[in-house]
């Protein structure tokens, strides 16, 4: 009857150590639930030099421009949840200014855009804001960056794809000159 028992509980620690086993693979290999919702749209005069950012915990999508600098330009924001989570979107950190006709900036490693400012013509300057991004304390990383085609500034529309946010964008020329925007995507 010893050894019965004996036997019992070595059978019963090993299926208990396998479990914990299981358990921690299941969670190693667990697929982040990641949702991105629409939010805050807003439209300016693209030359007025109006500071245009994301509200609290919101990051840039995407952007449309229509005309030339006295046309209206909108941007996209939106909120990052992960696993039922509502990401952390850091304080903004605004660029240095650069000229529009010749202007290329992307965000730091795992950084975001969450807003952008424009004054003037393309001769005017154009700064950018960024962000990081966070999670249960920890640094929400990015992914796949890649860049759009470019298109034309005064009919141009481009709006992250699945699981993407606006990381970047790219100018030359005037209002009949190429944009090109970067995304990247939420890592799970």
């Amino acid at each position: 009857m010893r050894q019965i028992r004996t036997t019992f509980a070595a059978l019963t620690g090993t299926l208990f150590i396998l479990a914990i086993a299981g358990v921690s693979q299941a969670t190693a290999t667990h697929a982040a639930e990641i949702v991105i919702i629409d939010g805050y749209t807003k439209t300016v005069r693209e030359s007025a030099r109006i500071p245009v950012a994301c509200p609290t915990d919101q990051v840039l999508l995407g952007r449309a421009h229509f005309g030339d600098e006295n046309g209206e330009t909108t941007y996209y924001c939106g909120l990052i949840v992960i696993d039922g989570q509502r990401v952390k979107v850091g304080a903004p950190s605004w660029s240095d200014a650069q000229r529009e006709s010749n202007s290329f900036f992307a965000a730091p490693q795992n950084g975001v855009l969450v807003g952008r400012q424009h004054s003037g013509d393309e001769k005017g300057p154009t700064r950018y804001a960024t962000a990081s991004l966070s999670a249960w304390g920890r640094t929400v990383e990015l992914t796949s960056y890649r860049w759009t085609p470019g298109q034309r500034e005064s009919s141009s529309h481009s709006k992250a794809g699945d699981y993407e946010v606006m990381v970047g964008r790219q100018h030359s020329g005037d209002e009949n000159g190429q944009t090109g925007y970067q995304y990247a995507r939420i890592a799970d």
